[in-house]
């Protein structure tokens, strides 16, 4: 498809760690619109890169550097806008946008949603209805720790995303084993690479009873348009929080959407984020919102693709791409069809050998599109360690309740073949990976 006659000749920086299915359908979109994208990545730059992107190499662990690095790249080739997709980049962003003049929230302002710890403490001061927390590093003695916490509880690292490591323990026993079990995740060589600053400590928050729903926004000079509400019709009681099934529109009554709009513009205002995506979660019970987590950036995986804007049903990445650009366009409504996506939960840990059912999966009224992101022969786990998904299921019907159907059906259709690790060791520390079996 060529690109669009008005399509001006900018430049895209797009920052992520992942240059994965999301990081393509963004620069599939800016495609159409005629853009040259550049990406920005903390992988190693020494690797194959299987779209020849020539990405820019990265620290996101040390954003100054990696913002400095930005604006030397775009002293030789001007960038117009900058996107981050997922959690990690976001504050290198922030810091690059403002040496550069470009629209952006204020650096200190994601910095602060990017740590759950300093997100609370902000949203707290505020008066925002967060449950009571604290924090502790993995070198405190348990039992100081435990004479602190109330349960029902939930603890979980402050940096990771996607619900990994999150654990509702009940008691000090299970307080105990959840602590132990994100000690050993975040001392495996593969978060020990990322350098995090805060992988040593947890946040401990009294469990908040409700249902969930996940809020898609975009912010424009401070103003907050809500594009769509989720709701998440799994009871996500714990242990474990792996997500699944998203529905809009959402199924709750108005006044407890205009509730969840309200708590979402007080977020933000309180952060003081001001330009920009944002994907923002929430519980709701008899006494109204409790927040989960604000951020500044998009919905993650190929969740997406789930919702359109305007007559010729453009998707969310190509919304994004106009706003950060300015482009005409960027003010699309999204279509009134019900939609859903199931982000494929993993039943177990393992090497996924291939999936059996997909044709009838697809035949499932409702359906439109299924996609196995999880290569075969790969590694995959399963929550509470996981943060991947084995693929995404998408419906459109004409009410949400009929799309919540069609992807349970779609999903009782699918049969994943997922064998056991081989207990190799790491090439340099010697340690099995997590999730291996033992002799």
């Amino acid at each position: 498809m060529p690109p669009e006659s008005n399509a001006p000749n900018k430049r895209l920086l797009l920052l992520t760690s992942k240059l994965g299915y999301q990081a393509r359908s963004f620069a599939e979109a800016a495609a159409r619109l005629g853009i040259t994208v550049v990406f920005g990545s903390d992988r190693c730059h020494q690797l194959d890169d299987p779209w020849k992107d020539a990405a820019l190499p990265l620290h996101f662990e040390r954003p100054e550097e990696a913002a400095a690095e930005i604006v030397r790249a775009a002293a030789s080739q001007p960038i117009d806008a900058i996107l981050a997709l997922g959690d990690r980049p976001t504050i290198a962003a922030a810091r690059a946008a403002s040496a550069l003049g470009i629209q952006y929230s204020p650096p200190e302002a994601v910095e602060a949603s990017r740590s759950k710890l300093r997100q609370r403490t902000v949203l707290r001061a505020a008066g925002l209805p967060v449950p009571e927390f604290f924090s502790f590093t993995l070198r405190e003695e348990p039992s100081n720790v435990l004479a602190r916490e109330r349960f029902p509880c939930v603890v979980k690292p402050l940096t990771l995303s996607a619900s990994q490591d999150v654990i509702r323990a009940n008691n000090a026993e299970e307080f105990t084993a959840a602590v132990a079990r994100i000690r050993a995740l975040l001392e495996t060589p593969e978060l020990q690479v990322t350098r995090e600053p805060e992988l040593h400590r947890l946040l401990a928050e009294d469990y908040i009873p409700g249902r969930e729903v996940a809020v898609e926004g975009v912010l424009e000079e401070g103003h907050l348009r809500i594009l769509a509400i989720f709701d998440k019709p799994d009871p996500l009681e714990g242990p474990y929080f792996e997500e699944s099934i998203y529905v809009t529109p959402s199924r709750l009554h108005e006044a407890e959407q205009q509730a969840i709009t309200a708590c979402t513009r007080s977020c933000v205002a309180a952060l003081e984020l001001t330009h920009g995506p944002l994907h923002a979660e929430f519980r709701i019970n008899a006494s109204g919102p409790w927040v989960i987590e604000v951020q500044p950036r998009p919905i993650g995986g190929l969740c997406s693709r789930v919702l359109r804007f305007g007559p010729d049903k453009i998707l969310l990445e190509d919304l994004l791409v106009r706003h950060v650009l300015g482009l005409e366009g960027r003010e699309l409504k999204r279509e009134e069809t019900a939609a859903g996506v199931m982000m494929i939960p993993v039943p177990a840990s393992g090497i996924f050998e291939g999936v059996e059912g997909s044709e009838e999966a697809r035949a499932v009224p409702g359906i439109v599109e299924m996609e196995v992101t999880t290569r075969v022969h790969d590694y995959i786990a399963a929550w509470p360690e996981g943060a991947s998904y084995l693929g995404f299921l998408f419906a459109r019907t004409d009410t949400p309740q009929e799309a919540e159907s069609a992807l349970r059906a779609a999903h009782a259709k699918l049969r994943f073949d997922i064998g056991p690790r081989l207990p190799v060791g790491h090439p340099v520390t010697g340690r099995l990976p997590a999730g291996s079996p033992r002799e």
